[in-house]
């Protein structure tokens, strides 16, 4: 029952959806179902009706998300054009001598002095003990610290 409605499945959410939301939609609705086939309906009517009801959530749940992202979208677009973004050359220095550092050490830069994480709840998102981020971060500290040593004339 679960593939012969899934053609049908597509077409409902492909014309109300684009293309690739429309089938994440029939992939969620196959795995909601999938999931709770115990519950499946006995006559093909039944079933076909009960795969459709899952559909309409799923759908209803992708508007909704879509409206949120949207609002979410046009705060950030105004809270930045309040703002005004910085001159495109600030601090092209630094991001470059991060740039140059290997990527887990950059990575753990910028979550720190970036993102305003401690060495300890960085350690934690890189998935590394708080004493292996510790040495790294000085590693890091000291590499910045020479590429950014004004050079004497």
């Amino acid at each position: 029952m679960l593939r012969d409605s899934s053609a049908d499945l597509l077409r409902f959410f492909l014309r109300r959806l684009d293309r690739e939301d429309a089938a994440d939609a029939t992939a969620e609705v196959m795995t909601v179902a999938w999931t709770r086939v115990d519950t499946l309906p006995v006559t093909p009517d039944e079933a076909r009706m009960w795969l459709f009801g899952i559909a309409r959530n799923v759908l209803l749940h992708a508007q909704r998300t879509q409206v949120r992202r949207s609002n979410l979208a046009a705060k950030l677009r105004s809270t930045l054009s309040m703002r005004g973004a910085p001159p495109a050359d600030t601090g092209i220095e630094i991001r470059d001598a991060i740039e140059s550092l290997e990527a887990d050490l950059a990575e753990l830069v910028r979550l720190v002095h970036w993102d305003g994480f401690s060495i300890t709840d960085a350690a934690n998102l890189l998935g590394i003990p708080p004493s292996t981020a510790r040495g790294r971060y000085q590693r890091a500290r000291e590499a910045l610290r020479e590429t950014l040593a004004p050079v004497p004339r």
